[in-house]
């Protein structure tokens, strides 16, 4: 498998680096992590200006027809600067279930206004109890003449609070682990009987707890087929967590890249710390597996656009599972190679931590993916 980049790609990464050295700075992203919105509306501005917003949707919709290994190279300049922008949550997640679901009617509506930055989506799926079990939906959608009503809670939307459409699993029939019944609808944020309760997570994200007391949708807001929802959600959940796997490879490049500097630089007995073999090995394991996470998330990036639904499964769970490996392996060893500093609040690195250690839990742990790769 060829894991070089082409010409166009490598331009898009060489630019996205730029950007987060150049305009992306820690500094700048602690006032924006501290800013009452969490997130920046300069930088959505920013994202939508160089076309990667509309990256993966159709040329007919403003798009660009990128495929996941494209938005994999945005995925991983993510995750070396720390972007707390609602990216995934919009592009990886709410815009895949109008591209894969919607009709020429939502695609029409929606796709273009978010590849222009005028809307952000989140999807509202977790609900209490769940844990990773997807078909697990109590949130109920009761049918009624022009369309349907909802009533149940959502818990950890990411970037729920940022959405103006929020993408909702909801169960049009059966019980609540039925795999079949699950539908998913588009709805308004702004929406009568919708609550929301935002906070920020451990990493510096923002999510929110969402109630539905009688929250009416249109029939309209359904996507796709009612109650044949659940292939929808496992493809699209897949997809994202490619492009999460990405992100973690970013993340790790720089905690590898920041360690080795400070070996480098941190003197003791007279000598730079890097020049004790013991920490020498160290390093290079930190090396390897990043190499290796990178392999596994790029076979899966594309995998997801292009497999079978079995073999998108068994992939996606293989790299998530060596992603979550990876993610505790560099992350704890880049804060205990840089002694004490690697726990302030100062140093980049102790964020990395807390981003790389939260990309481990999302979309199923590596215990979750090792039963999942076990059954296929």
């Amino acid at each position: 498998m060829n894991f070089e980049l082409s010409p166009e790609q490598q331009l898009l990464a060489d630019s996205l680096r730029r950007f987060v050295a150049n305009d992306y700075t820690f500094d700048a992203r602690s006032k924006i992590v501290a800013s009452p919105r969490g997130w920046s509306e300069d930088v959505w501005a920013r994202l939508a200006e160089m076309g990667l917003l509309g990256l993966p949707f159709p040329a007919e919709h403003d798009g660009f027809g990128g495929g996941a290994a494209d938005v994999m190279i945005v995925m991983e300049a993510i995750g070396e600067g720390l972007l707390v922008e609602p990216y995934l949550p919009t592009v990886g997640l709410g815009g895949q279930f109008v591209v894969r679901a919607g009709s020429a009617a939502q695609q029409k509506r929606l796709l273009p206004v978010i590849a222009q930055g005028k809307c952000r989506m989140a999807f509202a799926h977790t609900e209490p109890g769940a844990r990773y079990d997807l078909s697990h939906v109590a949130l109920s959608a009761r049918r009624q003449r022009d369309g349907f009503v909802l009533d149940g809670a959502k818990k950890m939307v990411l970037h729920g609070g940022a959405a103006d459409v929020l993408v909702v699993s909801a169960r049009t029939a059966g019980g609540v682990t039925d795999p079949h019944g699950v539908s998913v609808f588009l709805v308004d944020r702004g929406a009568p009987g919708l609550t929301v309760k935002e906070f920020r997570t451990i990493d510096e994200q923002r999510a929110a707890d969402i109630s539905f007391s009688g929250v009416t949708v249109s029939r309209d807001a359904l996507l796709g087929l009612e109650g044949a929802g659940l292939p929808h959600i496992e493809e699209v959940v897949d997809y994202a967590t490619a492009l999460l796997c990405a992100e973690a490879v970013g993340a790790i490049r720089f905690a590898n890249d920041t360690t080795l500097e400070y070996l480098k630089t941190r003197r003791q007995f007279g000598v730079p710390i890097g020049s004790f073999q013991a920490l020498q090995h160290r390093m290079v394991d930190m090396v390897i597996t990043y190499e290796q996470a990178r392999s596994m998330a790029y076979l899966a990036c594309v995998k997801v656009d292009t497999a079978p639904a079995a073999e998108r499964r068994r992939v996606v769970s293989a790299a998530k599972l060596k992603i979550a490996d990876a993610c505790r392996h560099v992350s704890q060893e880049s804060v205990q190679l840089h002694g004490g500093m690697g726990m302030t609040e100062e140093l980049k690195v102790s964020h990395t931590f807390r981003r790389l250690t939260t990309i481990a839990q999302a979309h199923g742990d590596a215990d979750y993916h090792l039963g999942r790769l076990a059954e296929s």
